[in-house]
């Protein structure tokens, strides 16, 4: 089913989970000198070091928006007549609709006050009359209703249970009063206007004639007209090649500004990366050996920045560095990408270091020196290692055996077992010594542990 992700108890995204677990652990596996021979994998891998990658990603932003401005100004100049017609269109729409003023909220107004002057003379019949039979008529209903409200009230002095039938038509009598009030006050206004009543057909047949014209709904005019307005605003910036042109060149001149400070602080760490890993290297059996961080200038710049970086090594004293691709043998290419990570490692705050099989293509004197370096970052920060090197497995401090092996169902069983002084001894001498393992091999074994 679905996978549910927490960090101290509170949920969290994939994406939160990633991030968090790019602090807490570096992983370096055991393809990680095959990637080295990518030029975008050594250019990550440099600037991650170098703790660039903010500034990187600031110079790729800067040189999209430079390329995107660069766009915009090569399609206003490819589709300068096709442009120039939709413009004269809308302009002409606009012309009509600012002829006409549409206003929002109009065409509803109108067409209320055109029905009420359409059908004035049935209004003014209808509430005189309804005025007339309810306050004016001989047997108007307010008076009959006043007379028996009138009697009533008599009638109640008299006998209180009428009191109920009293306190309905009181109120009844108050509100035909003010219904008589609002009718009177409602016919005052009324009258025939036929020249205002010609003006309103005169505007909505004008709206409903432009609403057909452009194949719209006449209350949906007004918005219409703000779009179209704004639509031609739009057209005349992407026509005008001038502003366009000056958009480029600002866009150029912030994507150099950003690039050229990221060439800066790139030459700087170059050269402390370049030291640290010669000086690996020298530790690694490869005695006079070089490792150059190059920054190649580009033409124009690219959305990397202004130069790529190139690893270029010198496998001996007196040879001239060359790139890391060409030059280096797969022995070479190990201890190099492993001086890298110890490098890269050391200057990384990172709690937690896993080391999965880097130590593969080396072996001898240069895997003791490996697990010595190895020792080392583990002073001050935890040091996860998987390796099938004795050399290198000596010098952990903790140790746990994984093996796999085959159940009854026919699926694979992994098991991973913390081993004390005497298994370590043992483990240890069989990494040595293959199946058979001898005195002498354990006393190796004991001595490497020792040391």
């Amino acid at each position: 089913g679905r996978s549910r992700a927490f960090i101290n108890g509170t949920p969290a995204t994939l994406a939160q989970l990633r991030e968090l677990g790019e602090r807490l652990v570096d992983i370096h596996g055991q393809h990680a000198h095959q990637l080295l021979m990518r030029p975008d994998a050594q250019r990550t891998l440099f600037d991650t070091h170098a703790g660039l990658t903010a500034s990187a990603a600031t110079v790729a932003s800067a040189h999209r928006s430079w390329r995107d401005a660069q766009h915009a100004l090569e399609l206003a100049r490819t589709r300068d007549r096709e442009l120039q017609l939709e413009r004269e269109r809308l302009a002409w729409q606009l012309a009509e609709l600012d002829k006409l003023a549409p206003q929002a909220g109009e065409w509803e107004e109108i067409s209320a006050e055109h029905r009420r002057l359409a059908h004035s003379a049935n209004l003014i019949e209808g509430v005189r009359g309804a005025v007339d039979a309810l306050s004016e008529a001989d047997n108007a209903m307010l008076g009959r209703l006043g007379s028996i409200v009138s009697k009533l009230r008599d009638l109640a002095d008299i006998d209180p249970a009428l009191g109920d039938t009293l306190a309905s038509l009181e109120p009844a009598e108050i509100q035909l009063r003010e219904a008589v009030y609002s009718l009177t006050h409602y016919a005052q206004k009324l009258e025939l206007d036929p020249d205002r009543l010609a003006q309103v057909e005169a505007r909505l047949d004008a709206l409903h004639s432009l609403a057909r014209k452009f194949r719209l709904q006449p209350e949906t005019l007004p918005a219409e007209h703000e779009a179209r307005r704004a639509q031609l605003a739009a057209l005349d910036a992407a026509a005008d090649l001038d502003t366009l042109t000056a958009a480029v060149a600002t866009a150029h001149e912030a994507y150099l500004r950003e690039a050229k400070q990221l060439s800066k602080a790139r030459a700087k760490a170059a050269k402390a990366l370049s030291a640290a890993v010669t000086a690996g290297m020298q530790e690694l059996s490869m005695a006079g050996g070089s490792f150059e961080v190059a920054l190649v200038p580009l033409a124009e710049g690219g959305a990397h920045g202004l130069e790529q970086i190139e690893f270029r090594v010198a496998g001996h004293a007196g040879v001239p560095p060359r790139p890391l691709a060409k030059v280096a043998s797969g022995g070479e290419l190990a201890r190099i990408s492993l001086a890298l990570a110890v490098v890269a490692s050391a200057a990384s705050p990172t709690p937690t270091l896993i080391f999965d099989e880097v130590d593969t293509g080396i072996g001898g004197g240069v895997a003791e020196v490996v697990g010595r370096l190895l020792h080392q970052l583990g002073r001050d920060r935890q040091v996860l290692c998987v390796t099938h090197l004795p050399q290198v497995a000596a010098r952990g401090d903790h140790h746990f055996q994984v093996a796999k092996a085959g159940t009854a169902d026919g699926g694979t069983l992994s098991t991973v077992t913390q081993l004390d002084r005497t298994s370590r001894i043992e483990e240890v001498a069989r990494m040595l010594g293959g199946l058979e393992i001898t005195a002498t091999t354990r006393r190796h074994a004991k001595e490497m542990l020792a040391a």
